[in-house]
């Protein structure tokens, strides 16, 4: 089984990139010294870390003073040690900051991905065309890309509907859609995203045709109650994602009880499995820049 991940990690081929996933964050922890080391090809990282940091403006010491963390990774001998680590943007803000002729690839790399943002914005069919590009690398069908595409099209309807409703951000609309999940999975996003094997993958790119249609049937069913009714605030629209949860529910019932198999699968699309489980880092965040 191939357990190659689609991180950062990816970008220094060759070179050993220590990292932990933080479930709870959904986001990985890569070494600062690890980094460093291939970036700089230094004798001594841990003294050239120390010297950057000095170098660095206020602004640039707070912003990633937030965001390091000291985690217990495995070293060459063996042992845990506590290590400097920082996540995902944390590392890129750090390359940006690195003045080593081996950082510039990356941070090339870095502003292609900004200038293609912005044209983006400009035209949002490239957009479209990245993700169904990407969706085809992966080996879905065009016939599932254009579901897929409808079903983003679908949920952006729901939010808008809860945005009417006096919800705000994303964090309530992930509360919203936990309680239309677990109304006929039993599961929140997060738990049902640990039962197929996934950390930062989308659910819904791994889900078979049947968790697709019942999580179609409860947001839809959620989505015109609430357009109906009109509720107001949180909780009055908990109480709207537990129902359109429950019309979905009903749906799988029926259909288990005419197929003989379960709606719920713990399959998931991916060419390889993850070998670390560590679902949990208990860690402070740590202050030392």
């Amino acid at each position: 089984m191939n357990n190659k991940l689609e991180t950062i990690s990816n970008l220094f081929e060759g070179n050993e990139i220590r990292s932990i996933w933080d479930a709870e964050n959904e986001d990985y922890y890569f070494s600062v010294i690890d980094v460093i080391a291939t970036l700089t090809e230094s004798k001594n990282p841990n003294d050239y870390w120390y010297r950057l940091k000095t170098r660095m403006s206020a602004e640039e010491k707070s912003e990633l003073s937030t965001k390091c963390r000291q985690l217990k990774l495995k070293s060459k001998d063996g042992k845990f040690r506590e290590t400097d680590t920082l996540d995902t943007k944390g590392i890129l803000r750090l390359i940006e900051s690195v003045p080593s002729p081996k950082a510039e690839p990356f941070k090339l790399w870095l502003a292609s991905l900004g200038s293609e943002r912005i044209d983006e914005v400009f035209d949002p069919e490239i957009a479209v065309n990245r993700a169904i590009d990407y969706y085809r690398k992966k080996g879905y069908s065009d016939k599932w890309i254009s579901e897929r595409l409808n079903g983003i099209l679908n949920r952006k309807k729901l939010t808008d509907t809860w945005k009417e409703n006096g919800i705000n951000g994303n964090y309530e609309y992930a509360m919203l859609t936990n309680e239309i999940y677990k109304g006929w999975s039993g599961m929140k996003a997060s738990e049902y995203k640990a039962y197929k094997g996934l950390r930062k993958e989308s659910l819904r790119d791994n889900m078979t045709d049947i968790e697709i249609a019942l999580t179609n049937i409860g947001e839809i069913a959620a989505r015109d109650i609430a357009t109906s009714e009109r509720p107001q605030g949180l909780k009055e629209n908990m109480n709207v994602a537990k129902r359109g949860g429950k019309v979905a529910n009903d749906a799988r019932l029926s259909y288990e009880q005419e197929t003989k198999k379960s709606a719920i699968s713990n399959q998931n699309a991916l060419g390889y499995q993850y070998i670390d489980e560590q679902q949990k880092i208990e860690s402070d965040v740590y202050d030392g820049i």
